[in-house]
């Protein structure tokens, strides 16, 4: 009679990770490292480009804001009765009379010195 082997689970793992079998798939491993070290460098970058375009998002609302609000002080300000009032301090009124316009005599063309020159 011939007593039964128990295969140990310890054993087998054991037999497994014997150094014939590490340096036979040494390859494999630094494979894995590195893509181990190109996931971790992918994480931290993706990382750094959320932090910019959150940090380029606030300052083009904080832009927004400030270009809304001068266009709402020079909309303000450039009114006629706005425009009245700030120029009222140098002497400057708006005329009650329609401008005149005056009539140019003489037109001096460019084209027509060069035909008669020829």
């Amino acid at each position: 009679m011939s007593v039964p082997v128990k295969n140990n689970s310890k054993s087998a793992i054991i037999s497994m990770l014997n150094y014939e079998w590490i340096v036979m798939n040494i390859s494999y491993f630094l494979f894995l490292a590195i893509l181990a070290i190109l996931y971790i460098a992918n994480g931290h970058l993706t990382d750094k480009s959320i932090r910019k375009i959150n940090s380029t998002k606030k300052e083009i609302k904080q832009l927004q804001f400030e270009y809304k609000t001068l266009k709402a002080d020079l909309m303000l300000k450039s009114e006629a009765i706005n425009i009245e009032k700030a120029m009222a301090p140098y002497g400057l009124q708006i005329a009650k009379d329609m401008s005149i316009r005056i009539p140019l005599e003489k037109r001096f063309d460019l084209n027509n010195e060069k035909n008669k020159a020829n």
